[in-house]
């Protein structure tokens, strides 16, 4: 497995790691020096695991350079008696892609691997996603407990007889709807357990299910989250030797003209929209292909061949890429598969999360050669595929075997070699890939395919530049650089959200100095949301770095506002956030705007506040720059497909694209029956702030529904149309209702001008 630390990205949590991480674990002490450790499973040509390997039989490359092995161990739960290591366990159930009977197959063969597997030393978790990720059972070692939660008798997630002092658990988070799909899911998951010392091992029992070019990008955080948090995921394919059956479509048919319960007529087909309007409705299922690779059933992939799309095209082994060429970019020799540039009509090639506008350098454009190549697989198992080979496990599929499948991954617990290295300076964002190679013939070796050294959300903690903040945060003293701010959150779990901060920030001011014949500055930026007796409820920090090549772009980025991007989760209460903004020298900006999260209960229809658009993009368009907000661990406020980028103003010029996004919660998708989804529609009307006179109203539009169940978290995405409106002042609502007869509304003002 693979962990990447630095003194720097995690300073504030060093010391803590340093008393609680016990010798014997396994768990990187976080020091000055940088270390990326790799686990390399090794095994013969007949799948046998070798045991006798010394330092010296390895070599790592990092990037294509041959890195110097600093460390070097065999990680093996019976070599030492006396002290023996904990091995950590998930069952993972992946409810959203199983049939019943497929349910009660899996969980059948998980009760007789409980029987053989758990016990002191080898602790088991139980997770299931059905929607939204939730913890059915903390790590144990009672088998009899894992046992009766598998056969969904109820018992609190934490077991009160257990010893918390020296059993990690899953963190409470993680029960939470954010997760919004399987692979987002995977990504909680191994962050949830990223604090749980040694290598832990995820069973991911699925069916599986198409890949898209969003599906890839969530892969590639999923894995990178993963490598940091030291888990290999080993999916076994529960359809066993049916698995190439066509599975249903995952889409809703939407019927026009269809009449709720409650008498309320949805107008779908016979409606026609205001000129211009647009609706971005959600989007489920998907189909494309790319990503994935590796061996299966312990075998290894040895590196991947070379890869690459088709010129202009993202075939597999490529997928699509970001530049306008059309040129393959195939991966070296032993690396995984490069990433297919995407023909005339593709996004620019440094693309970054924080908008299409923005002059910030891209440092994920390598993050694709995370995902391994492809292999010849059926339906629904490049998935599988993608998340084995990335994070070092294998897939057990096309086979009845389900407890046969189980063990084998059980036994690999005790089978790995863990390797040191010292890596290469690299610049923050930058993803890397990892080849290992074992000089003995007859052997295969399996090992992660990459890491990505990603910014860490709170980058200025515990420095000067932070305090310095603070201090003028707290400071009577206006600032001199102008910005505007809008502050759109959406509820992530009961009483919990996430806070979209986005910004226009004046350049004016922006303090540039030459460094190594490039114009360079650094904004840094910190923002506090303080309780009303003065206490800090959530904060977030940043560090903006510009390099412009010549002195012709700088002056042209001091045309217009720096849009600027970030993310914080809050719990429901009123806030006044403060965010603070400087680029050295005397001059710095500074703003202040209420933030109030209204309470939410899952058992209630409610929606989130709407966060306004001037930028759109194609989601599958977006390439590593939709990477980039993955992984660093921020989500993209997509509809149907569609990006919406959030302004930082409410003020927008005639001709200017103006939408929203929002997204309601119906808590009766959290046990409706898929064949019987109730209806949800909404209604847009745009009123003059002044007078109240309405000055448009698009009537009720049906929302089509996913069919699966367990997430009550439905996106919308809307233009707004404002074309036949004269410069002034706006209110924009939107209404949502449900069949129960249940409604709720949300409103923002615009400024045309």
């Amino acid at each position: 497995m693979l962990f990447f630390a630095a003194m720097l990205a995690f300073s504030a949590l060093a010391p803590a790691v340093r008393a609680q991480a016990p010798a014997d674990s396994g768990a990187i002490i976080r020091t000055e020096t940088k270390v990326v450790l790799v686990d390399a499973i090794v095994t013969d040509k007949k799948g046998n695991y070798i045991k006798d390997l010394e330092q010296k039989d390895f070599k790592v490359w990092d990037d294509n350079k041959e890195q110097q092995i600093t460390s070097f161990s065999f990680e093996a739960g019976s070599s030492s008696p006396t002290n023996p290591q904990k091995h950590y366990l998930v069952l993972f159930f992946d409810n959203s892609t199983m049939s019943f009977g497929d349910q009660a197959l899996a969980r059948k063969a998980a009760n007789q691997f409980i029987d053989s597997n758990g016990g002191p030393n080898r602790l088991i978790a139980i997770v299931n996603f059905g929607g939204a990720l939730q913890i059915a059972q903390n790590f144990t070692e009672d088998t009899t407990r894992l046992k009766n939660v598998v056969n969904g008798i109820g018992f609190s997630a934490v077991d009160p007889n257990s010893n918390s002092a020296s059993t990690p658990q899953l963190s409470a988070h993680m029960a939470s709807f954010g997760a919004r799909d399987v692979i987002y899911a995977v990504e909680d998951l191994a962050k949830s357990l990223s604090s749980i010392p040694g290598r832990k091992t995820v069973i991911m029992i699925t069916g599986g299910f198409p890949i898209s070019q969003e599906i890839l990008a969530e892969g590639t955080a999923a894995i990178s989250a993963c490598n940091k948090a030291n888990v290999a995921i080993y999916p076994i394919d529960v359809r066993g030797l049916v698995a190439g059956t066509p599975q249903a479509e995952l889409s809703a048919p939407m019927v026009p003209g269809s009449r709720a319960p409650n008498g309320v007529r949805f107008v779908l087909a016979s409606y026609t929209p205001p000129p211009g309007l647009a609706f971005f409705l959600p989007q489920h299922g998907g189909g494309g292909a790319g990503g994935g690779g590796g061996a299966a059933g312990g075998g290894g992939h040895g590196g991947g061949a070379p890869g690459g799309g088709a010129p202009g095209g993202g075939a597999p082994g490529g997928g699509a890429g970001g530049g306008r060429g059309g040129t393959p970019t195939g991966g070296a020799p032993g690396t995984a598969g490069g990433t297919g540039s995407r023909g005339g009509g593709g996004m620019p090639g440094g693309l970054n999360p924080f908008g299409m506008n923005s002059p910030l350098n891209n440092q994920y454009n390598q993050s694709r050669n995370l995902l391994p190549k492809m292999p010849d697989v059926v339906s629904n198992q490049n998935i599988m595929f993608m998340l084995a080979s990335g994070t070092g496990g294998f897939v057990i599929h096309d086979t009845n075997d389900l407890i046969g499948g189980m063990e084998k991954i059980g036994r690999e617990q005790d089978e790995y070699y863990l390797l040191g290295y010292t890596p290469p300076d690299s610049a923050e964002g930058s993803c890397h890939t990892l080849r290992v190679k074992v000089e003995r013939s007859g052997t295969e070796v399996r090992f992660r395919t990459g890491y990505c050294n990603s910014k860490p959300q709170d980058v200025l903690a515990g420095n000067s530049t932070e305090k310095d903040l603070e201090i003028r945060a707290a400071a009577a003293q206006a600032g001199d650089v102008q910005a505007s701010m809008q502050l759109p959150y959406f509820y992530t779990a009961p009483n919990v959200a996430r806070v979209n901060v986005a910004m226009e920030i004046a350049t004016d001011k922006i303090k540039f100095d030459k460094q190594k014949g490039k114009f360079h500055a650094t904004v840094n930026i910190l923002g506090l949301a303080y309780l009303a007796d003065g206490s800090v409820g959530a904060r977030f920090s940043d560090a903006v770095k510009l390099d412009f090549d010549d002195k012709k772009q700088m002056e042209a980025f001091k045309e217009r506002p720096l849009h600027y991007e970030n993310q914080f989760d809050v719990a429901s209460g009123k806030y006044n956030l403060k965010v603070v903004f400087a680029s050295g020298g005397e001059s710095f900006g500074k703003l202040e705007m209420p933030l109030n999260i209204d309470p939410y209960d899952t058992k209630q229809f409610s929606m989130s506040s709407l966060a306004l658009s001037k930028e759109i993009h194609k989601a599958s368009d977006l390439g590593t720059g939709l990477d980039a907000l993955l992984l660093e661990d921020r989500v993209p406020l997509i509809a149907n497909g569609m990006q919406m980028v959030p302004s930082g103003s409410n003020e927008f010029k005639k001709g200017d694209f103006i939408g929203f996004y929002t997204e309601l919660y119906e808590p009766l998708m959290l046990t409706a029956d898929p064949k019987a989804l109730p209806v949800v529609a909404f209604d847009l009307r745009i009123l003059d702030s002044k007078t109240g006179q309405e000055k448009l109203d698009t009537g009720l539009m049906r929302i089509p529904l996913p069919t699966q169940v367990g997430n009550p978290t439905v996106p919308l995405g809307a233009k707004i149309p404002v074309d036949s409106l004269g410069p002034g002042t706006y209110r924009v609502e939107v209404k949502a209702q449900d069949s129960a007869g249940k409604q709720f509304s949300r409103s923002a003002d615009i400024q045309l001008n």
